[in-house]
C-alpha cells in the first residue's frame, strides 16, 4: 500500500521543494515508485522537474495539458463539474525511472476558501461534504494508477485548510528546518497548531456525512518521521558555531515541547521503531549543510545535487575534484536519510 509522506512547515525558505526532490530520486533510486506531489501554488517542483523558468513557460504547459495539475483534478468536487475525480496523468522525471510529478497550479489557491468553510464542519456541511475527502480520493486513484510505493507532498509556506487537511490525511509527516531564529518559533508554533489540527481530523472521522461522501473523508492518524535541518555553513564537517546555537535549539524544542505533545496525540511511532531505525530522542533524521553553488547547477540540470555529472558541474581541476567532493558527500547524506525513511515507514 501507498505511504504518504507530507514535507511541511509553515515557515519558508527551509527547502522543501529541495528535499522533496532529492529525496524522492533518492528513492526511486533504491526501486521505489514515488509520486512527488506539488501542492504549493508556487510550483516551484513543478518548474524544477520541467525545468521551466517563468510563469510564461508554466503558462503554456497548461494550456497544452490542462488536466494534468492537481487544482484540474480536484474540480470535479470543487467545482460540482458532472464527472468523477479520476487519477492524474503524471509526467516521469528525466533521467530517474519510477520517480513521478504531479504538477502543482496556482490555481489551487482558489479552493482555499471553500475547503476552510467545509472543514468548519458547520451546518453548511451538507452542500460541501465531497470537499474534505477529495484530497486524499485524488492521490489515493493516482497512486494506484501508478502503483506507487510513497506519495512525497511538498507543502506551501503556511497554516492554510489546504494544509491542514494533506497533513492530516498523509501517513507521516516530516518537518524541514534552517538553523535560525525563526524555524524554532515555528517549531513552538507547531506544537499547538498540530494538535488543533488533529482534534479536526479526528472529530470529521466520527461524521457520517463525511465518511460516507462520494470522496470519504479517511481514518487515518499520520506520525512524525522526524525534522532535517539543514541550509547551514559547515566547518570541519559540522555547523559553524553560529548555526551550532540554533541546531542545539531546534533540537531541544523538539525533544522538550513538540515530540511530548505529539506523543500525547498519537501522532509519534512506537519509541522501538525509532530506535531500530538509528533515530535519537532529538527526532533529527539528517543536518545538511548548504548546497552552495550546487544547487544552481543541480536546478539548471534538473538533477539532485548529489547525481551531477563532472560535465553537469562544469568545472575542472581542483575545483571540479572538491566539487565532486561535497557532491559524494551529499549522495551518502541523503542515501542515509533515504534509508531512514525507509525503515521507519516499513
Amino acid at each position: 500500500m501507498v505511504k504518504r509522506i507530507a514535507l511541511f512547515n509553515h515557515k519558508g525558505g527551509v527547502s522543501k521543494t529541495t528535499t522533496t526532490f532529492n529525496l524522492g530520486w533518492m528513492l526511486a533510486s533504491k526501486g521505489k515508485r514515488v509520486i512527488m506531489v506539488d501542492a504549493d501554488p508556487q510550483c516551484n517542483l513543478t518548474g524544477l522537474v520541467l525545468g521551466y523558468k517563468g510563469l510564461s513557460e508554466l503558462d503554456n504547459y497548461y494550456q497544452k495539458h490542462p488536466e494534468r495539475n492537481l487544482q484540474a483534478a480536484l474540480a470535479p468536487a470543487f467545482e460540482s463539474r458532472p464527472k468523477e475525480i479520476t487519477a492524474v496523468e503524471c509526467i516521469e522525471t528525466k533521467g530517474r525511472r519510477n520517480l513521478f510529478l504531479l504538477p502543482g497550479s496556482i490555481k489551487l489557491s482558489e479552493y482555499e476558501v471553500t475547503l476552510g468553510i467545509a472543514q468548519e464542519l458547520s451546518g453548511s456541511i451538507q452542500t460541501l461534504q465531497n470537499l474534505p475527502g477529495s484530497f486524499s480520493y485524488v492521490l489515493a486513484k493516482t497512486a494506484e494508477a501508478y502503483n506507487a510505493d510513497y506519495i512525497l507532498l511538498d507543502m506551501n509556506p503556511s497554516l492554510s485548510s489546504i494544509n491542514q487537511n494533506l497533513l492530516l490525511t498523509s501517513d507521516y509527516f516530516l518537518i524541514p528546518t534552517s538553523p535560525d531564529y525563526f524555524s524554532v518559533m515555528a517549531l513552538d508554533s507547531l506544537s499547538t497548531v498540530i494538535p488543533r489540527w488533529a482534534d479536526w481530523s479526528r472529530k470529521a472521522q466520527t461524521l457520517q456525512i463525511l465518511t460516507s461522501a462520494t470522496y470519504p473523508f479517511p481514518n487515518v492518524s499520520p506520525k512524525f518521521l522526524g525534522i532535517i535541518i539543514q541550509k547551514y555553513r559547515p566547518r570541519s564537517g559540522v555547523p559553524a558555531k553560529g548555526f551550532q546555537k540554533w541546531v542545539n535549539e531546534i533540537k531541544t524544542t523538539v525533544t522538550d515541547k513538540l515530540s511530548p505533545v505529539l506523543n500525547r496525540y498519537g501522532l509519534l511511532l512506537p519509541e522501538s521503531t525509532y530506535k531500530e531505525a538509528g533515530v535519537g530522542k532529538d527526532f533529527c533524521l539528517s543536518e545538511i549543510a548548504d548546497f552552495n553553488t550546487l544547487i544552481a547547477k543541480s536546478q539548471s540540470a534538473r538533477t539532485p545535487i548529489y547525481a551531477l555529472s563532472p560535465k553537469q558541474i562544469g568545472s575542472g581541476g581542483i575545483i571540479l575534484k572538491n566539487t565532486i567532493k561535497s557532491r559524494d558527500a551529499f549522495k551518502g547524506i541523503f542515501n542515509d536519510l533515504a534509508t531512514t525513511i525507509l525503515a521507519l515507514t516499513r
